[in-house]
């Protein structure tokens, strides 16, 4: 979903039933812009400002989509190396949610320690304390599950000790088809962080079976990719 999810894509899609629209991920520093342009130059869409840019063009984002949706909360996917770029966004106005990235695993992103690389981090708690002291909004990370070598459960609980308000989970598991269910549910059973599933709803059933393993909410990307919903959340 990379590079198509700007505002004029959400406030497209929102009326479908969303209540939390999610903007980027954004790359905010130069190492992450860098990196940017470097999966642009392989031919994949991704988001591409200037670091002078970057901060002044999220927060028209966020405002062009509270102008149209005043009740829909509105988050910001971002990656960076370091936490002041993400503590700069988290203080937009009229911004709800500031997500960090731990969950891209383009090569060039992971050569410089982020997105899911941000999973071995030994200071990862730290990182995420630090934007959750700082902002004026709530933190989400956004993680992907059943990386190799890492436990996804442990790192649930190290950014709930964070402070963050939602865990974020792409519940992928390789060699299947579907969300790993089972892994949502060992996380919300065993945690108390709002989890936001991720993975493969592309049906009500598939939504259902995502609701029960306990999670607060879900999201949905490629379904949506078209600018329309197959299905109908609206009074879900």
């Amino acid at each position: 979903m990379a590079g198509i999810t700007d505002s004029r894509f959400l406030n497209k899609v929102i009326p479908y039933g969303f209540n939390v629209a999610t903007l980027g991920g954004y790359s905010l520093d130069a190492p992450t812009i860098e990196a940017s342009k470097k999966i642009i130059e392989r031919g994949r869409k991704e988001f591409d400002f200037p670091l002078d840019d970057i901060f002044s063009h999220i927060e028209n984002e966020v405002a062009s989509i509270k102008s149209v949706h005043k009740n829909v909360k509105v988050s910001a996917n971002v990656r960076s190396t370091t936490p002041q770029p993400i503590i700069e966004v988290g203080n937009i106005k009229d911004l709800d949610i500031v997500e960090i990235n731990c969950h891209c695993r383009q090569e060039e992103i992971l050569a410089i320690g982020c997105g899911q690389e941000m999973l071995k981090r030994a200071d990862l708690g730290d990182f995420i304390s630090q934007v959750v002291d700082d902002v004026d909004c709530a933190v989400s990370v956004k993680i992907r599950a059943n990386v190799n070598g890492i436990d996804t459960l442990n790192i649930a609980k190290i950014i709930e000790s964070a402070g963050a308000e939602y865990l974020h989970i792409d519940a992928m598991k390789k060699g299947i088809f579907d969300a790993d269910y089972e892994l949502l549910r060992n996380v919300c059973n065993n945690t108390n962080i709002k989890v936001i599933g991720n993975n493969s709803i592309n049906s009500i059933e598939n939504a259902e079976k995502m609701i029960d393993t306990g999670v607060c909410g879900f999201s949905i990307a490629r379904s949506v990719i078209s600018g329309k919903l197959e299905f109908n959340i609206a009074n879900f």
